[in-house]
């Protein structure tokens, strides 16, 4: 008895080495942050270059800055009345935000230096933004049928939409190499080339108003159907699907991909929308009433983050460990499982020398 008690110890520490010992998994929840200025209307956000989560806000006329533990820091833009939508990380480890109402291009480097550069088009209206293939910041303007280049040097080009009164409003790079992009007003998927070429296709189901767009990671683009309600998948060869919404009215928003192979959405119905890439959406709701969220993205701490532009604060939902790919084994990793299968060596050669021992 006491050599097969032995066997038993053997065998429970291989099994602790190689990770067998039942863990069970987490559960989605919402966390949410106020936001220091009353009413800021907090729009886009993106990972910064410090690990940080940037975001600005519309009526608080701020890019603000939230670390993953929740400290949030405010940065004044300089031109009253800015009305900034999107913003991302530039390759120059920079933040790069659109100021829709100011007809700027936004710059502000992790310690708060800004500087703005003026839009050429008179009525562009600047949007989303996103870090092209070529190492410049795409725009859409949602005020003048144009997307919009800028350099981290500052030089401007603009491309012309074919479509009057598109409406361009949220951009995101395809796995093409080319940037796609929502026509919220001519219910269209548009794509430029990095050269200036457009090509539009028309989304299915009229008067969508598409919204939010983000590369999935089947190696097509997603999109949502605020009108429409329902999210939409387009191939990079033009083909669309589009689900629909559980809810009657969900209004889906922004959209981003997931570190779970899903895609995150958010919805003016106060609930986070997750689908999968076979089309499977479910509902989170937000716990502050009439958050009204507005962009989301994938943090650098495994879990989505998210602006409420009513309920001013910024959110964060978490993600189930076992929904995560494993990580990638390292040496040390692979040391223990040689430990593992050494020690599951020595219980088997224990268990057949001793096992009807006494």
């Amino acid at each position: 008895m006491r050599n097969q008690r032995l066997v038993q110890r053997w065998l429970w520490a291989a099994a602790m080495v190689l990770g067998v010992g039942g863990v069970g998994s987490a559960q989605v929840s919402i966390t949410e942050y106020t936001i220091p200025t009353v009413a800021s209307a907090p729009q886009g956000i993106t990972v910064g270059p410090d690990g940080a989560l940037w975001f600005v806000e519309w009526t608080g006329n701020r890019v603000g800055r939230i670390t993953t533990a929740g400290g949030i820091t405010e940065y004044p833009i300089p031109t009253v009345n800015a009305n900034p939508v999107g913003i991302v990380a530039g390759p120059d480890r920079a933040l790069w935000f659109t100021e829709a109402n100011g007809n700027r291009i936004g710059r502000i480097t992790t310690i708060g230096a800004l500087t703005e550069y003026p839009v050429l088009a008179v009525f562009g209206s600047p949007a989303g933004i996103v870090t092209g293939p070529d190492g410049a910041l795409w725009f859409a303007e949602l005020g003048d049928d144009k997307i919009g280049r800028i350099t981290t040097s500052g030089g401007l080009t603009e491309y012309s939409i074919p479509t009057a009164g598109s409406g361009a409003l949220n951009i995101a790079v395809g796995p093409d190499g080319a940037l796609w992009f929502t026509e919220q007003s001519g219910n269209k998927i548009g794509r430029v080339t990095t050269a200036g070429g457009v090509t539009e296709y028309s989304i299915p189901t009229g008067g969508s108003w598409p919204i939010g767009i983000a590369a999935g990671p089947d190696g097509a683009l997603w999109f949502t159907e605020s009108s429409g309600n329902k999210v939409g998948r387009i191939g990079v060869a033009g083909e669309i699907t589009e689900f629909s919404m559980p809810a009657t009215f969900g209004y889906p928003g922004g959209i981003a991909a997931g570190p779970d192979g899903a895609l995150w959405f958010v919805q003016s119905n106060n609930t986070i929308g997750r689908i999968t890439p076979t089309g499977v959406i479910t509902e989170y709701p937000i716990p502050t009433a009439g958050s009204w969220s507005w962009a989301i993205t994938s943090g650098p701490d495994g879990a989505m983050w998210f602006t409420e532009n009513g309920g001013n604060k910024i959110g964060r939902v978490s993600i189930p460990a076992a929904w995560l790919p494993a990580p990638v084994p390292t040496l040390s990793t692979w040391a223990l499982v040689l430990l593992a299968i050494l020690t599951l060596g020595a219980g088997a050669l224990a268990l057949r020398r001793y096992g009807t021992g006494s």
